[in-house]
């Protein structure tokens, strides 16, 4: 094998590895766009396996912003998503039970004497 086929070789699996990094980008964001019927979505893909390379070029012109708009209406859903499910399983900090034992004393619920048993298992991480 000679260098220029190396070459040529190389450069034909980099072509096809950012097609199809550019495909799946648009299959996915035809799939998360809501605002296009399922025959408008099945033309699209008809369309990029009939002619790859044009379709994908016209895809990315046409609706090149929404898919960016898309991508991080993504982004942002998901990280809520993390951050309430962080804060669901976190439960609540030392200083949050801290002031629910001080309000349970001031409301007279528990005594002076339960409120420091209380607080010393807190504290203690109980």
């Amino acid at each position: 094998m000679q260098f220029t086929d190396f070459l040529w070789t190389f450069l034909f699996a980099f072509l096809l590895i950012a097609y199809l990094m550019i495909f799946f980008s648009i299959i996915t964001d035809l799939f998360r766009d809501h605002t296009i019927g399922g025959g408008a979505k099945a033309l699209w893909v008809i369309f990029l396996i009939v002619l790859p390379f044009l379709a994908a070029l016209i895809y990315l012109i046409a609706r090149g912003n929404g898919m960016a708009q898309r991508q991080q209406a993504a982004v942002a859903a998901a990280k809520k998503e993390t951050d309430d499910y962080i804060k669901q399983v976190a439960g609540t900090s030392t200083a949050d039970e801290l002031a629910k034992a001080q309000a349970l004393k001031d409301s007279g619920a528990i005594t002076a004497t339960e409120f420091a048993t209380l607080k010393k298992n807190i504290l203690a991480g109980k």
